[in-house]
């Protein structure tokens, strides 16, 4: 499936296709017309409580992306909604964390093309 990650910070790439934002909240000091972003699905971000649960001990990665992909359960709906458009073509799933390997845009992404 042709997905792909990268910081909403970094700058917009032809070949990003579709740019959905997966964080629950906007991130600070980007405006949308910078990042140019096709949609925003806050609905398949964490939760707000599992979200401030990992920011408070990076440690917790391992039971973060246990309990992530659980909720990803109960979001069936936006999670075939990205399938079905990476099924069209490339999707470009944008996130705000500073590590590149350890946040939920890399477990969601995961999640996507196990399945």
């Amino acid at each position: 499936m042709p997905f792909a990650i990268k910081r909403v910070y970094d700058p917009p790439a032809p070949n990003d296709g579709r740019r959905i934002l997966v964080d629950r909240l906007w991130p600070r000091g980007v405006t949308k017309a910078r990042a140019e972003v096709d949609e925003w699905l806050k609905e398949i971000a964490p939760s707000t409580e599992l979200r401030r649960w990992f920011h408070a001990d990076p440690s917790r990665w391992a039971e973060f992306r246990s309990r992530y992909r659980h909720e990803l359960g109960d979001h069936a709906k936006a999670v075939a909604r990205v399938r079905a458009l990476g099924r069209k073509g490339r999707v470009t799933l944008l996130y705000g964390a500073r590590d590149p390997e350890r946040n939920h845009a890399v477990v969601l992404m995961e999640h996507l093309r196990r399945r």
